[in-house]
């Protein structure tokens, strides 16, 4: 791969990023109308905070109770419209808020000073590198104990608050720390309105003492944010057009590959509008499975390098130019800087910028609109969807299994693929899970999520919580492997106690799997569990809850059809048995193409 290009911007936060919301999301708060006077006992911090979650969307947050929290958590639940959800610990917290966010456009959490706010701030790294606006909240010292030597529990033991903020100030966007009543209200509406407006991940630490008195700041429903819309710069959109239409025009066999970043500029409308007005293939980066309507006429699967749906990477690198709409080039999504791809063929999209070839770049430029100005600009071109329709070869099935032979994992998906619809949603888990449901052709309407720019092993369990609660029409599906299970198993409990339907598919092959294709040895062995009688313990008798075991592909016929049907109502958790060697070949080739990146030797000095 080229490394002038796969050096750019991985994943470094712009300063015009778009907020995640839904595109309607502004004229849906601005038309909320707000009361007049509410009761002096309602006129408080907590409250307010409340009230504004609601007002953004929030109808759960995401809670582990705490000292310096309590009373701040009194008041949060007291509002009509805020459910409190109780978590196990800290960072399943953070990553519901996560998924949360994925699906309602914004989700938050709250956790107590220090011990709770250090133990979800890997939770809030994540959040912040997948541009999710989410809202942390930390119940904080009593507001005296500011400005004195004194030390607290739940510290380090030294007479400095501090070290929390710290923490996270390189984590979030905006950090709001609110020990008086009289900025209480800026200082929580400028975090919230930033955090919906950058698009990521602010903190806010509350006062214990704070949370529950009254003040006259506090003494009138909020008023609706309005948030006033990014613009692009007219003169240079013209430009960049211009100079990009002229530059796709000349081509021969363009193609277009969407990036993450869709989802933060709100442009995956418009580049389905510019995918119809031109003709173009369209594929999509592996972080942005879901992004774009697999069911488009011309879509060709991902573009992955050496790892992409069959037939993909050939139409996409032997391109003469190739349109990228908000991707991020890292080592993982270039298979360890592998991408046959040139700079100078290149239209790089991000959603405040366009870089034509080794040419100019222009700032200053909402991707959606300029994707809309473009599908006006461009000749249509189909020559690379003809050549890809020319190669294209259907899918082959897996080896017909003999009668109770083990289950194989190609069988597995062929038949998860049976189960998808507009009415589910699939979550996927680091590891080698990646790359089979990266394979699963999403129909229309069906929810897909999955962190790739952080891959932290366990962030499924708490982001499938979130996601379900956020939408619970949907039917959520859930691939995890034992040791990312391992990490953040407990909030299952969670899952049982606010009555989701969840189907966890718990792959069990005996270890990392994925660790194991970039380097094996010893530490990539786990201790076995009991899954199912893991997950029973949990469930208890409350709650409903079904759990089976699943070694063959009759049984896997069986437990699917018990799970979609008598068991439609409960969370399923179907624990698959496989071999521990039994993984996709994507996996096998990224894991080596990875793992020689990871080993380059040091360059001489």
């Amino acid at each position: 791969m080229d490394t002038k290009i796969g050096a750019l911007d991985a994943c470094k936060p712009a300063n015009n990023d778009v907020g995640c919301l839904p595109n309607d999301f502004v004229t849906t708060i601005q038309n909320s109308v707000p009361s007049s006077v509410i009761n002096s006992s309602d006129a408080t911090l907590g409250r307010h905070l409340a009230r504004r979650l609601v007002q953004i969307g929030v109808t759960d947050v995401f809670t582990v109770p705490g000292d310096f929290n309590l009373t701040l958590l009194d008041h949060l639940i007291a509002e009509p419209g805020l459910n409190n959800i109780g978590c196990c610990n800290e960072l399943n917290a953070g990553y519901a808020a996560d998924g949360y966010a994925r699906s309602r456009g914004v989700g938050a959490c709250v956790v107590t000073f220090t011990v709770g706010g250090l133990s979800v701030l890997n939770a809030i790294a994540g959040a912040y590198s997948e541009n999710l606006p989410l809202i942390c909240i930390v119940g904080g010292p009593n507001s005296n104990d500011y400005g004195t030597n004194r030390i607290l529990h739940h510290t380090i033991g030294l007479p400095d608050f501090s070290q929390e903020l710290r923490c996270f100030q390189t984590v979030t966007c905006f950090q709001a720390v609110v020990n008086n009543l009289e900025d209480a209200h800026e200082l929580i509406d400028t975090a919230i309105s930033t955090s919906l407006k950058e698009s990521k991940p602010v903190y806010i630490s509350i006062s214990c003492n704070l949370a529950g008195i009254p003040h006259p700041t506090f003494s009138r429903e909020p008023v609706p944010f309005v948030l006033s819309p990014k613009l692009s710069n007219h003169m240079g959109l013209e430009a960049a057009v211009e100079a990009t239409a002229e530059f796709l025009n000349k081509a021969v066999k363009p193609v277009m590959v969407g990036g993450p970043k869709l989802r933060v500029a709100h442009a995956t409308d418009a580049f389905v509008e510019l995918a119809n007005a031109c003709g173009y293939p369209v594929s999509v980066m592996p972080s942005a499975k879901g992004l774009v309507p697999e069911h488009h006429p011309h879509f060709i699967g991902t573009y992955w390098g050496a790892v992409s749906t069959a037939f993909c990477a050939e139409i996409v690198e032997s391109a003469d130019a190739y349109l990228f709409a908000g991707p991020i080039f890292n080592d993982y999504s270039s298979v360890g800087y592998s991408l046959l791809l040139k700079k100078e063929k290149a239209i790089i999209l991000q959603p405040d910028r366009v870089t034509i070839a080794n040419g100019p770049t222009f700032g200053c430029i909402l991707m959606k609109d300029f994707l809309k100005a473009l599908a006006k600009r461009l000749k249509h071109n189909n020559t690379a969807y003809e050549n890809y329709h020319r190669i294209f070869v259907p899918d082959g099935h897996p080896l017909k299994a003999a009668p109770n032979e083990p289950l194989r994992v190609n069988v597995l998906f062929q038949h998860i693929q049976n189960m998808l619809s507009s009415e589910t949603a699939v979550i996927a888990e680091t590891g080698d899970s990646w790359f089979n449901c990266q394979k699963l052709k999403l129909p229309q309407g069906c929810g897909y999520e999955f962190q790739m720019q952080y891959g932290s092993i366990g962030w499924s369990v708490g982001a499938t919580l979130g996601y379900a609660q956020a939408v619970p029409e949907k039917r959520v599906l859930a691939f995890i492997g034992d040791g990312s299970f391992q990490v953040t198993a407990q909030d299952i409990s969670t899952m049982l106690t606010c009555g989701q339907r969840t189907i966890i598919f718990l792959i069990n092959n005996g270890g990392y799997t994925i660790e194991v294709e970039i380097h094996d040895g010893p530490y990539n062995v786990i201790k076995n569990w009991n899954y199912t009688g893991l997950v029973d313990a949990i469930h208890n008798g409350e709650g409903k809850c079904w759990t089976t075991k699943v070694r063959t592909e009759e049984q896997l016929i069986e437990a699917i059809a018990t799970a979609t049907g008598p068991k439609k109502d409960s969370l399923c958790f179907i624990e698959v048995i496989v071999h521990k060697d039994d993984t996709s070949k994507e996996l096998l080739e990224w894991g080596s193409r990875v793992s020689a990146a990871n080993s380059r030797p040091p360059n001489p000095q």
